[in-house]
Parts: structure tokens; sequence; C-alpha cells
């Protein structure tokens, strides 16, 4: 499989998997990581360190599938910010 298309696999799954979070601020943190360490990399053309990038990358995810069961198991109740508003606003 070509480069690209590994890394655009690796970068989807990443992505999926910090959405998995309960908790709102770990998966805000978790995908702005993601996005950010991808955003850095994004110009790199050695194939050495971009096999490196890819290793970390899928160290990266299976971390993050161990933390989002971990999360799930000590689920905390929903901030403001994630709340439907469906009641009318009193004022």
């Amino acid at each position: 499989m070509a480069e690209r298309e590994i890394v655009v696999r690796l970068y989807k799954q990443l992505l999926r998997e910090s959405s998995k979070f309960t908790n709102y601020n770990f998966r805000s943190y978790a995908i702005r990581r993601v996005q950010d360490a991808f955003r850095e990399h994004k110009g790199c053309k050695d194939s050495e360190k971009l096999q490196q990038l890819i290793e970390e990358a899928k160290n990266n995810l299976s971390m993050l599938k161990r933390q989002v069961a971990i999360s799930a198991m000590y689920e905390t109740t929903k901030l403001v910010v994630e709340k439907n508003n469906t009641t009318s606003h009193p004022f």
C-alpha cells in the first residue's frame, strides 16, 4: 500500500478513536493533538522519517484505544457545553 494511503488511513482511525472519549475535554484534546501532529509533519518527504512517524502513529492509535476503554469505565456527567438545550430559556 502506498505511504499516502497508510497515512490517510491512520489519520482517520486516530480521529475516529479520539472522538470516542466520553469526556469532552479528553475528546477535544485528543482530536486537536492528532490534527496538530499530522499538520506538523505534512510536508515530510523523507521515507525513513515517514516510516518512523507511521510507527509512532500506530503506537498512538493503540494507546488511544486503551485510554478510550479506561475512560468509558469512569464515565462522568456531561458538561454544559455538551448538553442539548431542549428547554426554553427562562429569560
